[in-house]
């Protein structure tokens, strides 16, 4: 199929898909979409003859979800997300939002890690010390977008909202250069080759995640510049356009990180740029502009996650294992998010059912998939992605749907 023939494709399953869901559903857009997608693709597994499974199989192979994820959709969606931050906000509640991303997700991969290896091994599914590893980084990062349009449905402080978006716009990044550097320390490439068998693990954290930062800052800088200099929104428009392609891409050239560059440019054109660089009208245009990438991509992306069952499948063993994960990964967001909250708790006050809300609210979206996929072939890939799948899934739609009870108590408590 050509690129044409597939975007068709994906735009009119997502367009009715998200009739169906506004119509009769109504659940929030992310969660409909996908539970639509998702009984589709089981009644294509189950049911549908072999000639439309392989068709199907066939197209959703030639889209190179990962690929499509990790160098198409994330630099849109972490700038689109990141554009609507307060900076104010986010500076209030800084120093938790570092340790969160930084600290939380590595205690994250390494409980994940060490748990599902040790449970996988009693199961008789064998993963590698290394691979568990390789799992429990790719399915930290959070996926904010579904459950914040619920949280700010029900009314949540200001103060929660702003920890759970900080978070997850950080933690994106994070977990990609944490993948990473276990990737390479495993030795081999995201695509199937060999890696270096040596590899200084400290300065290639420090090139992705250090050069990411101040590479989005440069890159933001030069937009600012840029924007400031004119008053014409259409081309302001396609100024911040360039910023996420062109700035994305020469980032993942120069081995930095491409996600955190992208919140941190983000971050700059959404609060110093639409102060001092825009007019009213350009504001107005950009957001509207923005929000609607936003919305069509995570569409598109959740549309996506649900049909990927037909390439998962369904195997008895992956089930099982992908049902032990769940409390295990949840485990993990809590001591993730528990521990660094007690000890900031020295030093600060959090608002009650902060760690509840966090801990239900951290779900599992396309960029835990997209890793699992970018994973080289082998039996370990496969049950990698049947977990992976497994655990998302159960995030979006179990606790996607749940996340508003826990949200509707907070304002009591507080």
């Amino acid at each position: 199929m050509t690129a044409f023939e597939v975007a068709a494709v994906l735009l009119t399953l997502t367009a009715l898909f998200g009739f169906v869901n506004e119509r009769f559903i109504k659940l929030p857009t992310t969660i409909g979409v996908t539970l639509i997608a998702l009984c589709l693709s089981l009644g294509l597994v189950i049911f549908a003859s072999p000639g439309i499974e392989a068709w199907a199989e066939h197209f959703l192979e030639g889209l190179h979800f990962d690929q499509l994820v990790l160098e198409g959709m994330l630099s849109f969606l972490l700038f689109a997300g990141s554009l609507t931050v307060n900076l104010d906000d986010l500076n209030r509640q800084k120093w938790s939002v570092l340790i969160l991303a930084t600290v939380g997700v590595l205690i994250s991969t390494f409980v994940v890690g060490i748990l599902s290896f040790f449970v996988l091994k009693l199961l008789g599914l064998e993963l590698p010390f290394i691979y568990a590893l390789l799992f429990g980084a790719l399915i930290s990062p959070t996926d904010p977008i579904a459950v914040l349009s619920i949280l700010k449905r029900v009314g949540v402080p200001k103060d929660i909202e702003t920890l759970i978006t900080g978070e997850s716009l950080f933690n994106d990044g994070v977990g990609v250069v944490i993948f990473s550097v276990i990737l390479s320390m495993a030795g081999v490439a995201a695509h199937g080759e060999h890696g270096e068998s040596s590899v200084n693990i400290p300065l290639l954290f420090l090139q992705e995640a250090v050069g990411g930062i101040i590479f989005g800052l440069i890159i933001g800088l030069i937009a600012y510049f840029l924007l400031k200099a004119i008053d014409n929104y259409t081309v302001e428009i396609v100024i911040t356009l360039a910023l996420v392609v062109g700035g994305y891409a020469l980032a993942m050239s120069l081995h930095t990180s491409g996600p955190l560059a992208m919140v941190i440019a983000g971050l700059f054109i959404g609060n110093r740029g639409r102060l001092f660089a825009m007019s009213a009208r350009t504001r107005e245009h950009l957001d509207t502009f923005w929000e609607l990438v936003d919305e069509i991509l995570n569409a598109l992306l959740f549309v996506l996650i649900g049909l990927e069952m037909i390439i998962v499948g369904l195997r008895m063993n992956h089930v099982i294992g992908a049902l032990i994960m769940i409390p295990i990964v949840l485990l993990g967001r809590f001591a993730s998010v528990g521990i660094p909250i007690s000890l900031l708790r020295l030093r600060q006050s959090f608002l009650p059912y902060t760690v509840r809300m966090m801990v239900w609210g951290g779900l599992r979206g396309g960029i835990s998939v997209a890793l699992a996929l970018s994973l080289p072939a082998g039996e370990e890939r496969d049950l990698i992605i049947g977990l992976t799948y497994g655990v998302v899934v159960f995030a979006i739609l179990i606790q996607g749907l749940s996340i508003g009870q826990i949200a509707k108590r907070i304002p009591k408590a507080a």
